[in-house]
């Protein structure tokens, strides 16, 4: 397959220049340097495209680039057959192209010197400074003599280690890897095959998260090419015939132009080819192409008001395809893009996508992190490279979670196969969400990201004990997927022996939490695990020695604390809500003339009252001072995540305030929640509110509350 058959954006793409012939720049590379003071031919390509976005920018320094790279890899040749120079000028012309700043395209020129040649980084460093010899460390591979077969993972390692301190490094080798991907007809087609996933897998993932879509359009392109060659042929076909067709698109355009001239917008409207693979997925998508899938209107303005102003002409004067409406304006996606997004109805009735932006929008969704210039300084402009800006913040917008997240968990991923899998899983995730800390700080997250996620990103090692957390304000399991937006909350046991569940692994999104809870588990294999990661409490049916009937004897003390009513009649405490003083209390008649006393907000009051039967009067005998009444028996029901020990804090809190266990029990736990049931004998019912008060301080509980349960009898 030749260069040329790899290259299926060439028909689609519309460039102010001709593409750089490679032949004719190895022979001038070949005649040597020009006269000093003078730029050598080679590199006018690149001059001319670096003046047009810097008028005022110094050539000098690329000139003392360019010679120095000519000279080093001057015998070398590519697998092509060009002068090896050819490639690190392709590269710095792509670059060039994009918007990039003088010290990148200083960089990209050398960027082989060091892995290729005798040039040393040293050198590098006193010609050129510290920031171009950083740029040029971050992109020089690790050589395969010392890392064997962990040459690749570990190259890219390092490179997005040094991403992270300059962004320019990636940017660089996105250049490099397309102009690779140009000329990779040249190799075996297992090669290109191996060389293709890599690129679909690693390089696509990051040009897309660093904004870069022109490079990673065209790198889209190329892949599918190699890797499908026959969907890439009918693909081709099918725009091939499109061309030799009209184009219902310029009619549309047409009248968009008149509709915003009449409206007195200010506004380029223009007809932007779809490239290979967006095609290919329309078609996947609808079956059936129509005229105006080839292709989108791209509406260019000079202020964000525009935009809108243009929006509401659009939707105002042709007929919308709402569910097609996205603003990335409001809303940015998380890799600097911006526009509107809308469908409208042409005159002739079809269906035309439009995307609505302002040029300075555009220009940074075509080359995103390389439009941005060198990100360290306020405005834009190239200052000495420092790992770290002195007041402890990144400078650069394009930081954003992803990275910061790879950054961290690469640290422990000390395996290369670890790292080389963990990284592809997790720059296949190509969406982001932002949520929100209570202490008012964010949390960048990847979609579908769980409660486990926020907890590891927050509490790092830490996070082992998570019990559950809150989302906007609510209590929620673990397993709980966040939205954009929410504000997370992670509830940690204090127990510091509390480790995670296997389970949490089937929530995970975030490699930092995958490898933590999985090194946690390796490092904890011994013992059943339970809900969250110990072994399970048992979960028993309490009886103390004083039996049910023991209990039963002392209800009649308990109930002669009570005057209803109607007197004379048998009267007793109701089991169901086992009210105490001073609760508000209510009498039902039951069968046989009796009275039984509710609470009053207890649901067997309503009920007896739905059959007919009267509702009595009732109170405490003594309404002040309940410290000498008899003992009093009340069932209380304690809501809490599971977690180890948590049975034996509990029984341990009721003992401490004197209440003895009548029964208790203690449901399975349910989407790591567990239900306490305890009946509590009291020798002083005002010691219930202190007694709840502290079986809510048990970490891990959340609730403790009277029982609301039916009466078995009434």
């Amino acid at each position: 397959m030749s260069a040329e058959a790899t290259n299926p954006g060439a028909p689609l793409r519309k460039r102010s220049r001709p593409r750089i012939d490679l032949r004719r720049l190895g022979r001038v590379a070949l005649l040597g340097p020009a006269s000093r003071g003078r730029l050598p031919d080679a590199i006018g390509h690149v001059a001319e495209a670096h003046r047009a976005h810097c008028p005022d920018a110094d050539l000098t320094v690329l000139r003392r680039a360019y010679l120095l790279a000519e000279s080093s890899h001057r015998g070398q040749m590519r697998k092509s057959g060009e002068p090896y120079i050819t490639h690190p000028l392709a590269v710095t012309l792509i670059l060039a192209e994009l918007g990039a700043e003088t010290t990148t395209l200083t960089a990209s020129l050398l960027h082989d010197t060091v892995e290729d040649t005798e040039v040393t980084l040293a050198q590098v460093r006193e010609e050129f400074g510290d920031e171009v010899c950083y740029l040029v460390d971050g992109v020089t591979k690790l050589e395969k003599v010392d890392y064997g077969a962990a040459a690749e993972p570990e190259t890219f390692r390092k490179m997005l280690v040094a991403t992270g301190n300059d962004v320019r490094v990636m940017s660089i080798k996105l250049a490099d890897r397309l102009h690779n991907m140009r000329t990779l007809g040249v190799m075996r087609p297992e090669k290109q095959a191996r060389i293709a996933k890599v690129t679909r897998d690693v390089l696509i993932p990051l040009a897309e998260r660093l904004g870069v879509q022109a490079l990673k359009t065209e790198l889209e392109d190329l892949v599918f090419a190699i890797l499908h060659p026959e969907e890439y042929e009918h693909t081709r076909s099918l725009i091939a015939a499109s061309e030799g067709a009209q184009d219902p698109l310029a009619d549309i355009a047409e009248s968009v132009r008149t509709t915003l001239r009449e409206a007195g917008v200010t506004a380029e409207v223009l007809i932007r080819p779809r490239h290979f693979v967006s095609v290919h997925r329309v078609r996947m998508k609808r079956g059936e192409l129509r005229g105006t899938d080839f292709g989108r209107l791209l509406v260019l303005v000079g202020e964000d008001a525009d935009c809108y102003a243009v929006l509401g002409e659009l939707h105002t004067c042709f007929t919308p395809v709402i569910s097609e409406f996205k603003d990335f304006i409001a809303a940015p996606k998380f890799n600097l893009y911006q526009s509107l997004h809308t469908a409208v109805v042409g005159p002739e009735g079809a269906v035309a996508e439009v995307l609505i932006r302002t040029h300075r929008m555009h220009k940074v969704a075509e080359a995103g992190v390389v439009a941005l210039g060198n990100p360290y300084t306020a405005d834009g402009s190239t200052a000495p490279h420092q790992a770290e800006p002195v007041d402890g913040e990144r400078g650069d917008p394009t930081r954003p979670g992803w990275l910061s997240r790879l950054l961290d968990w690469q640290e422990s991923a000390t395996d290369p196969d670890t790292f080389w899998t963990t990284l592809r899983a997790d720059l296949a995730q190509d969406r982001e969400i932002t949520v929100f800390r209570t202490d008012g700080g964010t949390l960048g997250l990847p979609a579908g990201a769980s409660c486990v996620d926020a907890a590891y990103a927050q509490y790092g090692d830490e996070a082992h004990g998570s019990i559950g957390a809150r989302v906007n304000g609510r209590l929620a399991t673990l397993s709980t997927v966040l939205n954009d937006g929410d504000t997370v909350q992670p509830l940690l046991a204090q127990d510091a022996s509390s480790g995670p569940s296997p389970e949490w692994l089937d929530h995970v999104r975030t490699p930092a939490a995958r490898i933590a809870i999985t090194g946690w588990l390796d490092a904890h294999p011994d013992g059943a695990q339970g809900p969250h990661g110990r072994p399970a409490e048992p979960r028993p049916q309490l009886q103390p020695a004083d039996d049910a009937a023991k209990g039963r004897g002392r209800e009649g003390s308990r109930a002669a604390s009570v005057a209803v009513d109607t007197p004379g009649v048998p009267v007793r405490l109701a089991g169901c809500c086992t009210p105490v003083p001073p609760d508000d209390i209510i009498g039902c008649t039951v069968r046989g003339g009796g009275v039984t006393v509710h609470r009053t907000e207890c649901p067997a009051v309503v009920r007896t009252r739905a059959i007919g039967r009267a509702a009595v009067g009732a109170r405490w005998n003594d309404t002040g001072d309940w410290s000498d009444t008899a003992d009093y028996r009340v069932t209380l029901v304690a809501e809490s995540f599971g977690r180890p020990r948590l049975l034996a804090d509990l029984t341990e809190a009721i003992a401490t305030a004197d209440a003895a266990i009548v029964a208790a029990t203690v449901e399975p736990p349910s989407e790591q929640r567990v239900r306490h049931t305890y009946t509590l004998q009291l020798p002083d019912a005002a010691g219930l509110p202190g007694l709840m008060r502290a079986m809510r301080d048990v970490p891990g509980v959340y609730d403790v509350s009277r029982a609301q349960q039916p009466a078995t009898t009434v």
